[in-house]
């Protein structure tokens, strides 16, 4: 009998901006995930900074006269064909299926206090595609989708007001799809807001007071805590039963030798880590965290009303990514690896995707159980999986051996961790069908159960075929994890 509950919640993970396509169909607005150009040859030092984000830059993909350059606004064009996938994963047996909610489908600009009703239509239809299917929806209000206009106009998450823009967003969600929807999650990887300010807050770095860089981030990320709060007061008001979740990037860091420098290091890095799912789970800023910025001689306005807001709308469980972990160590000359967003120090112990992420599936059990012990609430892994590049065969196959031992050794570590004790309410692979990277816009760099025909550059059919790895996963979901063969 397996050890994972019955109740446990298998499936795949997406963001819209990802995969539906249709940018500027049924009135939808541009948001900040379509500026986001083709980057096939990134540099590593991007996946850990800025990503030479600029007004020059925004200007340019507004005007948008070379469409082919911003592939996620053409994603796999799931909003034409969601139907078919939702069969698919049905076929799979999927349990759960995260996906995003895209702001500017409902509200284009930000700004409207009415929604755009083809845009809250679609999602009806989603959602009752994937009850009929049973497959139960876990959605993000947040997935690097945030209207482009708040980012121009207010520079995104710096500005307050944009607390109220996000919870009228948010609550017209809960609104409308609170018949479908139990399980919420706010913000997603909110840590990555220090990492991607543009991506994740909307913040365009050439729009901030010269030595303001860093202040205005943390000051963005405390409004994004408070409207986190916020909106799951809300939902727990309006949706009886919700579960409303926090999102971490987990970057589990282990110290590159057993100097005791190097295990400083890693111990304020993995402390950083954790600061933000802290706040959303303690209610509480960590005293650690508010010394630093005293330290820096950061002034983040934070106002009583904020602090009890934060303090009294804590989450009901903590979700998380993760692909991969680092090594972290004081010295310059050791070869550094790229990860989510994230640089840190290569592990000579760990073999590493094409992309240099390196495969640490113990990394996994070790996360669990460190995230179960400090914060004592249920756990849901929403997103984990390999970018790879995948051969189609004349006969329309794909034979990944290679994603289902990836998938097999992950497995095995979350279901030891469950053993050992941890509440862990499901696990939703990224991503059960291929679609535009994140950091790269490749559609080369493919994660999916299902094959996409696309490339890089938009040409295929768009049809889907089923990879090796979709029939090993489908039997993995009926077994409840027992059979991994």
């Amino acid at each position: 009998m397996s050890i994972l509950s019955t109740h446990f919640l298998w499936g795949g993970a997406w963001a819209a901006n990802q995969v539906e396509g249709a940018w500027n169909v049924d009135g939808k607005g541009l948001s900040v995930a379509d500026v986001a150009t083709f980057k096939p040859n990134l540099d590593l030092q991007d996946y850990a900074g800025h990503n030479h984000i600029s007004m020059e830059k925004v200007d340019y993909a507004i005007k948008g006269e070379n469409i082919a350059e911003f592939p996620k606004r053409r994603g796999i064009d799931l909003y034409h064909h969601f139907e078919q996938d939702i069969a698919l994963f049905q076929e799979m047996g999927f349990k759960a299926l995260r996906i995003s909610i895209a702001w500017t489908r409902l509200f284009p600009s930000g700004e409207e206090l009415e929604p755009n009703q083809d845009g809250v239509a679609f999602y009806h239809r989603l959602f009752q595609v994937m009850k009929s299917a049973n497959i139960e929806p876990i959605v993000t209000l947040s997935h690097y989708e945030m209207p482009l206009n708040l980012a121009v106009k207010y520079n995104g998450w710096a500005n307050r007001r944009v607390i109220d823009d996000f919870v009228r967003f948010s609550t017209v969600c809960f609104k409308e799809y609170g018949q479908y929807v139990k399980y919420w999650l706010t913000f997603n990887e909110i840590d990555s807001i220090v990492r991607h300010p543009f991506t994740s807050g909307g913040i365009i770095p050439d729009q901030i007071e010269q030595g303001k860089e860093l202040e205005t981030i943390y000051q963005a990320l405390h409004y994004q805590f408070v409207a986190s709060a916020k909106v799951t007061q809300i939902a727990h008001k309006l949706i009886t039963g919700s579960q409303v979740g926090c999102m971490l990037t987990k970057l589990t860091t282990y110290p590159n030798t057993c100097k005791p420098q190097d295990v400083e290091k890693t111990l304020k890095r993995n402390l950083d880590n954790l600061f933000f799912s802290d706040v959303q789970v303690f209610g509480k800023y960590p005293p650690l965290v508010l010394k630093r910025f005293e330290r820096l001689g950061l002034h983040i306005e934070m106002t009583e009303e904020d602090l009890q807001i934060i303090e009294n709308n804590t989450v009901d469980f903590l979700s998380f990514s993760y692909y991969m972990s680092l090594t972290e160590a004081v010295s310059d000359n050791n070869e550094k690896t790229a990860g989510n967003t994230v640089m840190g120090v290569k592990n000579p112990y760990l073999p590493s995707t094409e992309w240099g992420w390196q495969i640490d599936p113990l990394g996994l059990k070790i996360s669990l159980i460190e995230l179960y012990d400090r914060y004592q609430i249920p756990l849901m892994i929403v997103e984990n999986g390999m970018g790879t590049v995948d051969k189609l065969t004349e006969e329309g196959k794909v034979h990944d051996d290679y994603r289902i031992s990836y998938f097999r050794e992950h497995f095995k570590a979350m279901i030891s961790a469950v053993e050992e004790g941890v509440k862990l309410l499901g696990y939703t692979s990224w991503a059960p069908i291929d679609l535009i990277s994140a950091s790269t816009s490749q559609m080369s760099k493919r994660y999916g159960f299902i094959y996409v025909d696309q490339d890089d550059f938009g040409r295929g059919t768009l049809k889907r075929y089923k990879k090796d790895s979709f029939e090993w996963y489908k039997k993995v979901i009926a077994s409840n994890g027992e059979d991994l063969a």
